[in-house]
């Protein structure tokens, strides 16, 4: 049997009226990441806006375990791109991605005022290269033409001198590129080794990574990234001691965690305040947003994150 049914008036087009048109253009158009939100009159923490924010910095994640896409980051960093300030790929899958849709996404990035890291990858370029220091200054010319802002230098696999990691921190600053070192106490950290291949691989003191710190400081780095493994990740014990170590003898503006788990970067912003630096996943922006804000949180945190000056 046929059924047929009236249409009280033809269906428009999905933009006809001025509306739909300003929705259209606001979805394609400039980002909106500094736009007042819908209840400003409720209470919250007060914090620095991009882009002059300078403490309280949030990473996340990009592509790598998800396949961020220019759509997905666009539509992501148009909601909650006020709370984020750097992507970072991992794992060198940027390199994977064809040129022209790798400069999409760091464009959509730029586009809503966050910079764009490179994440952990010059090691492996480093270990293929067999000293070939062409090969290196090529790679570092080509993150730069792609528009990359911030260069990781990882050295989680490598055993290399610090006055040769120094030099590669200068190096990536002269091709106008922010150099990010990433140090840490775990040998072997960054691979998603389990507990037990870590703790027979052993830790280094503490002291040894505030050295290096400072001396990648001194080389011209901006920030120091500070590796999760072997202190908060993969231990059967967090190892606070080695945080309270770092907080008390480096700038807390030239540090970043590892806190990809809501758990520890719960904890970072427990002892050190809404103005952690934090590298997060992107599935974690709100509920991190959220604690900076001091508008939610656990038993631990509910009600407790304030702050007094931006």
């Amino acid at each position: 049997m046929l059924t047929t049914i009236a249409l009280g008036r033809p269906l428009r087009p999905l933009v006809t009226t001025a509306r739909g048109l300003a929705t259209s253009m606001r979805r394609l158009g400039p980002s909106t990441y500094a736009s007042p939100v819908a209840f400003p009159f409720l209470p919250a923490n007060s914090l620095a806006a991009k882009p002059e924010r300078k403490k309280g910095i949030t990473e996340i994640r990009g592509p790598y375990y998800f396949p961020v896409t220019r759509t997905y980051l666009n539509e992501l960093l148009s909601d909650w791109g006020e709370y984020v300030d750097g992507i970072k790929f991992a794992g060198g899958a940027f390199s994977l991605m064809p040129e022209e849709r790798l400069r999409d996404l760091i464009d959509v990035a730029h586009k809503h005022g966050c910079y764009v890291s490179t994440g952990g990858y010059i090691e492996r370029v480093l270990a293929a290269s067999g000293g070939d220091k062409d090969l290196v200054s090529k790679y570092l010319q080509k993150c730069k033409d792609v528009g990359f802002d911030v260069l990781e230098l990882s050295s989680g696999f490598l055993s290399i001198p610090t006055e040769d990691w120094a030099s590669l921190v200068e190096l990536t600053a002269s091709y106008g590129l922010k150099p990010k070192p990433e140090v840490g106490i775990q040998w072997g950290a960054g691979g998603d080794a389990s507990v037990e291949e870590l703790e027979a691989a052993g830790t280094r003191d503490p002291k040894w990574l505030i050295d290096r710190a400072n001396t990648f400081l001194q080389a011209g780095a901006y920030m120091i990234m500070i590796e999760s493994e072997g202190i908060t990740e993969n231990v059967k014990a967090w190892r606070t001691d080695v945080i309270s170590a770092i907080t008390s003898s480096l700038p807390r503006d030239k540090i970043m965690f590892e806190a990809a788990d809501p758990e520890v970067f719960a904890y970072h912003i427990q002892n050190q305040g809404a103005h952690a630096n934090l590298f997060v996943d992107h599935s974690q922006i709100v509920q991190l947003a959220c604690l900076r804000r001091g508008i939610w949180g656990t038993g631990s945190t509910f009600g407790r994150i304030v702050t007094f000056d931006k």
